[in-house]
């Protein structure tokens, strides 16, 4: 089996990141830390971000967010979650994605996930939990204090070990408390967009059959989310007042969201599981997408090429069709071939930065020096409308060294070097791109601010 690096238009990153997980204290291990970090690996992808885009911008508008400075991010993770990690950031799972059978269910999730953005929910635990650091801390004193008035080392056991618990059943009704307010925000912005919450409603009650198993060995005081059963009473109770409850969703949109999922499930699953989930009898678009990347993946370019133009003749309009068709080109050693797919996605969908760095990973791929400049104008539009690619850096530097303009080259092996999180290395690049260019210039600017860059505490 063959496993294809995903390339520009999706692939992977690893990152360190906070997550909101770091909220679950156990009974069994008194912890008070409020953070911690584990590395994920996200995901690009440009249909299915535009897609999820669409989904939460009306939603960050209800909720008085600006949609610029909330960035949803993609977590290469099988498993139904999503979470904020900070106030600018929600991460959602590939699973949950996959798992959501309607537009409906998936943005229920993210109205929940807005809720405790708005909330300021993440701020406000902090907070608490330096208070139930406090507490801790009084409540150790108290037993050393205990047995040194003569009650023993049992005695002051007791007292620690139950001022603890104290703080952290209050860290955990806290948490709790978040978790419902996010839900009363969630279904209010719902309303607010003319949205139902059916599909809000649908994935509690999913995550309800799950936990009744589990629920008679559970104290629901040292749970982080409130039991599922009062959770559902609630939003069932709210999201059935809501005129909307009953209202469908939308035809297109719900053929993209299908297109997603069969995309990530096809990407992310083997192909076994892949062609259980679309069997030979389903004809739908997303089945033959979903087909068309797993012959991509496992090997059979040729099958993947006629099954993209079979879909791009059902689909002419779909940038997406096109961007696929032109990555498996590129990615067979086809650069040139890939040039015109790949300039008609990015003419269907002209915003999205990550097809035109793809583009311009084409035009350097084919080696021809007439179709330098042009590559370094696309990767350079590319990476301006959407930074956060270390590929299109990469790409800028190869063609930059063709053009044996060194200094720029070494510039935009700096900037993917510190997009990428290697900011030694960009240092590093920055100052020996510094050498050669005029001080003062937007150039020796950028390598200056790599250079002077000071991570934060």
């Amino acid at each position: 089996m063959v496993n294809r690096p995903m390339m520009t238009r999706f692939y992977r990153t690893s990152i360190a990141v906070i997550t909101a997980a770091a909220i679950a204290v156990s009974s069994s291990v008194p912890s008070f830390a409020a953070e911690r970090s584990r590395g994920i690996s996200l995901l690009r992808d440009a249909e299915a971000e535009a897609l999820i885009a669409d989904y939460t911008r009306p939603l960050l508008k209800a909720a008085g967010l600006g949609a610029a400075t909330v960035q949803v991010k993609l977590v290469d993770d099988d498993t139904f979650n999503a979470f904020v990690a900070d106030s600018r950031h929600i991460f959602v799972n590939t699973g949950a994605i996959i798992d959501s059978t309607t537009p409906n269910q998936l943005i229920g999730v993210l109205a929940h996930e807005i809720g405790h953005l708005a909330a300021n929910h993440l701020a406000q635990l902090r907070s608490e939990i330096r208070k139930m650091q406090i507490l801790t801390a009084i409540a150790l004193l108290g037993g050393v204090a205990a047995g040194a008035a003569g009650g023993g080392g049992a005695a002051a056991g007791a007292v620690a070990t139950g001022g603890m618990q104290l703080g952290q059943r209050g860290l955990l009704m806290y948490a709790r408390e978040n978790e419902t307010a996010a839900d009363q925000l969630a279904l209010k912005y719902l309303a607010q967009t003319g949205q139902s919450a059916k599909g809000m409603l649908e994935t509690f009650q999913r995550f309800a059959g799950q936990q009744m198993f589990l629920s008679a060995h559970i104290d629901p005081y040292v749970q982080t989310h409130p039991m599922a059963a009062d959770r559902i009473t609630m939003i069932d109770e709210l999201a059935h007042k809501s005129k909307f409850f009953d209202k469908p969703d939308d035809p297109a949109l719900k053929e993209r969201h299908d297109l997603v999922r069969a995309k990530f499930a096809a990407f992310t699953r083997n192909s076994q599981s892949v062609l259980r989930l679309y069997p030979p009898s389903d004809t739908s678009l997303a089945a033959d997408y979903a087909r068309a990347i797993v012959a991509y993946r496992f090997s059979d370019p040729t099958s993947a090429l006629a099954r993209m133009d079979a879909l791009i003749k059902r689909s002419p309009n779909n940038p997406y069709f096109w961007e696929l068709k032109g990555q498996i080109l590129l990615e067979t050693g086809k650069p040139r071939e890939a040039l015109a797919p790949l300039r008609k996605a990015v003419a269907l969908a002209p915003n999205a930065g990550l097809i035109r760095v793809l583009l311009g990973q084409a035009l350097v791929g084919t080696g021809d020096a007439k179709l330098t400049d042009e590559g370094i104008a696309t990767l350079t539009k590319g990476i301006g409308d959407d930074p956060d690619q270390p590929v299109g850096y990469r790409q800028l530097a190869i063609a930059y060294a063709r053009k044996n303009d060194i200094p720029l080259a070494d510039l935009a092996s700096a900037q993917g070097s510190f997009a990428s999180g290697d900011i030694d290395t960009a240092k590093k690049y920055a100052m020996r791109a510094q050498e050669g260019l005029k001080a003062g210039s937007p150039a020796w600017l950028r390598a200056d601010d790599i250079i002077t860059y000071k991570a934060p505490n």
